[in-house]
This record gives structure tokens, sequence and C-alpha cells, in this order.
């Protein structure tokens, strides 16, 4: 189980001092530490001329009620920036020349930095796909063409069964598409629909060569999907929505007859363009032709790399969490086991003043089973003051 704890203390109390540990325990087997040891009792001696006090021995581990102060199965929905260092939108991109060329021939990497820098990381691959095998080369007897591979790749991830084409709403089945893949560990649950923004920039010449030269220049069109106006198909894939030009801060444009470009699956972190729009909107000119190293999906790659925006994007999850309130009266965990706070065999308390008013400082609370092996840890963000006067109610919560 992932232990993630976040305190909440209700209400703020305490100065930054010295602190103690203690220990709760509940009978589902998890524990809670917060002042561990012995306690002053409040019916011994308490004038401030005393030069002893008595100290009574206090319960070790209190229970939880768990109808009252165990409330588990919460679920909330989180979203994040789906790039490095959780930023929403990229920026800047780069590919890496370490990939093999047998690997260029079926996707390039990009990364958010230059690859030979410390903390570049691939933030997602683009490849491009053909029923046919159009615009790969041939690769030799019974070998299949990359672009082939890639479509039948892809068919079978996200199509159905009896599916053989990718379809594009208003224009029908196609066999060219673009594939832009997001890395998987930043997709976490699925992506966030609604909040992703591709920007495209039209290509104004490209060379077929094995670095897949390409110029970019001229009309810019940025893709969302309708999640805002549509609701998504569902089929053995998870969820699919249409890719149709947009922006996050206006939406769909058009959304009576809006521009459809292909399919967004956020439970795969995969979006499928259409490669026949693509020519016939950005003037991709896709290279369609029998044996030939067309290397086009570079021409993605410089189409959005060109941009003049970043291509903005957000993951999404689930989190299930418990949360345990941590209840400590009055009279609990006033005394501290700190070897400073009491001196000599009698345990005398060291400070004077503590006589008749003890008072400690919360700092910690561990979770322990019912054999007392400490399962987690938590800190305060500050000691919370504790003595007689003083109650406190905090609250654990474990997400998983």
């Amino acid at each position: 189980m992932k232990q993630i704890l976040e305190l909440k203390q209700l209400p703020k109390l305490g100065q930054t001092n010295t602190g103690s540990i203690g220990r709760f325990a509940t009978t589902a087997g998890l524990q809670e530490a917060i002042a561990a040891g012995t306690i002053i009792d409040p019916n011994a001696a308490t004038s401030a001329t005393s030069t002893t006090n008595t100290v009574a021995s206090n319960q070790t581990y209190s229970t939880f009620n768990l109808a009252e102060d165990v409330v588990d199965n919460v679920k909330e929905t989180v979203t994040a920036g789906l790039w490095s260092d959780n930023l929403g939108s990229l920026t800047t991109f780069f590919t890496s020349s370490d990939q093999t060329t047998s690997q260029r021939r079926y996707y390039t990497d990009v990364y958010q930095d230059a690859p030979a820098n410390d903390g570049a990381a691939v933030q997602f691959s683009i490849a491009y796909g053909n029923a046919n095998g159009s615009g790969s080369s041939n690769l030799g007897t019974n070998q299949t063409p990359a672009s082939q591979a890639i479509y039948s790749q892809y068919r079978n991830l996200l199509l159905e069964p009896t599916s053989t084409r990718f379809t594009t709403t208003d224009s029908g089945s196609t066999d060219s598409v673009y594939v832009v893949n997001i890395k998987r560990n930043r997709v976490k649950e699925r992506l966030d629909e609604g909040n992703f923004e591709l920007p495209l920039l039209q290509i104004s010449s490209r060379a077929t060569n094995a670095t897949g030269s390409v110029t970019v220049s001229g009309t810019q069109v940025t893709l969302i999907d309708d999640s805002t106006v549509a609701d998504a198909t569902v089929g053995s894939s998870g969820r699919v929505y249409n890719i149709v030009s947009g922006s996050l801060s206006s939406g769909v444009y058009t959304p009576a007859t809006p521009v459809y470009y292909g399919k967004f699956y956020p439970d795969h972190g995969v979006m499928v363009l259409d490669g026949n729009r693509l020519d016939q909107v950005l003037a991709f000119d896709t290279n369609v032709t029998s044996d030939s190293e067309g290397n086009n999906h570079f021409a993605m790659y410089h189409s959005i790399s060109g941009s003049s925006s970043g291509f903005q994007a957000r993951n999404s999850q689930k989190i299930t969490s418990t949360h345990y309130f941590v209840r400590v009266k009055n009279g609990q965990y006033n005394f501290s086991n700190n070897p400073t706070y009491t001196t000599g065999s009698d345990g005398v308390i060291a400070q004077s003043t503590f006589i008749g008013d003890p008072k400690t400082y919360i700092t910690t609370i561990g979770l322990y089973n019912n054999r007392q092996e400490l399962l987690a840890v938590a800190k305060l963000s500050q000691p919370l003051l504790k003595s007689f006067s003083r109650e406190a109610l905090i609250r654990v919560k474990l997400d998983y």
C-alpha cells in the first residue's frame, strides 16, 4: 500500500519547540503515535513549591473508534501538468541522435531539453502508420514495412477486433495516420480530457531523406478534444473522443460543424491524426510512395516544434484515501518520555514550572498494527503544544 500522509491541524495550536512521540491504535490493525509512556497524574500534588511530583502510568496506545475516527474509501480526482516538473505546457522540443537508424524508421522520441543534459527525459513519441506500408522502404523478404507495422500496432491496441481501419468523423476511413503517444509514466491513470491543446504549423517544404528535413511557416491550427460538447464513445480501448480544431480558451471552433482531425484515446495517452486531413489543411504532403523512406513522422515533429505556442496537456488520476482522526483529550499525553523531561531515578520533572502543569509538544504521528509494529510515520508542520488545558484533533490522510 502506498503511504502518503497529509496532516491537517484542527484547530491550529502551539508554538515551535522540541517534540514528543506517542501512539494510537485501532482494532483494525493501524495505530497512531502521539506521546508515549506515562502521564502526570492530575490528582497528584500540584503545589508550585513542591520539589517532587507523582508520575502515574497511562495507556501507551489509544484505540480508534472505527465508527467515528476512521473514514475510508474517500475518492477524489487529481490532475497535474503532464510534462517534466509538472509543467502544463511544453514549449521546447528536442530529438536524440542516440536513436538508431532502425528505430528512427518507426518513431522519434521528443524531449523537453537536449538529451545530453541532466534531467532531459522523453515526453512523447511520434510515429507514422500506413495500412499498406506506404511511406516506408521494404525491409526485405517476409519483413513488414515500418509504417505498416505502426498502423497494425495501434489498430490492435485501439480499435475493435473487427475494425481494420481508423476512421475520422465526416472523412471516413483512412490508411494514413500520424500518432502522438505520450510517455506512459506521464499519463498516470489517463490524460485529462478537455485539457490538452496541440499546436500544428503548416509545412512549407520538406525533403525526403534520412533526417526528414522540414521547413514550417504560415498557417497554424490548434487541436483539442470535443469532450466539452460531446460524450465519449466507449469501446474495448476505453473512452474515445474526436480531435477537432479549437483552443482551451475558446473551446471547439464552430461547435455545430467542427473540423475533425482524428481520435483521442485518453485512457491510453494516444492521439491518432488523419494524414489525409493534415495534407489538406497543413500541406503535410505525406509520402505514400511504396518502398520509400518517407520519414513522415518528422514532418509532424517539425509542425509541433515550430509552432508559436506550447503543447498543453494534463494527466488525471483518482486517488482513494483513508482519513484517521486522532483525538487527544485534555487529560491525555501531557508527559514526554524524552530523557530530558525528567531527572533522577524517581522521574522528577526537570522543569519546575511543569510540576502540576505539565506540557509536551506533539511532533510525530505513527501508525502501528496490533502487534505494535510501526507501519507509517507522519510529521506535523510544526510542534503542537499539549497540556491539561488543551485538546488536539489531527487528521492523518493515507492515499493509495
